[in-house]
């Protein structure tokens, strides 16, 4: 999951350290670490989400995705994937974008 300059920040507000939540790849962007198939900030015992109220823009849209040479989609991996009408993913598609570009800097090749 790629992470904003915001998202970091609010991460590093609850008092996690970035090399705990995150790891840069090699087009540059941070993106979520993931600890044994799945997010760090999952609590197991649970399965919910540690930070749910302070989660990165990429967590609230999910499971709204961008596949270059796509677009906006939503990720056949999501378990409601069928769920959601097309006519919901075209209406949010705009914004969606908006905020790659913002995560990105641009929208990825």
């Amino acid at each position: 999951m790629p992470l904003t300059e915001e998202d970091i920040e609010r991460l590093e507000a609850l008092g996690y350290r970035r090399e705990e939540f995150a790891v840069r790849g090699p087009d540059g962007v941070w993106r979520l670490r993931n600890v044994d198939g799945h997010c760090v900030f999952l609590d197991p015992s649970t399965g919910r989400c540690r930070v749910y109220p302070y989660r990165p823009m990429g967590c609230r849209l999910y499971p709204l995705v961008y596949v270059p040479g796509e677009g906006v989609t939503v990720d056949p991996e999501c378990p409601l994937a069928a769920t959601i009408p097309r006519s919901v993913v075209e209406k949010l598609a705009p914004r969606v974008l908006e905020l790659v570009r913002k995560i990105y800097g641009r929208l990825p090749e």
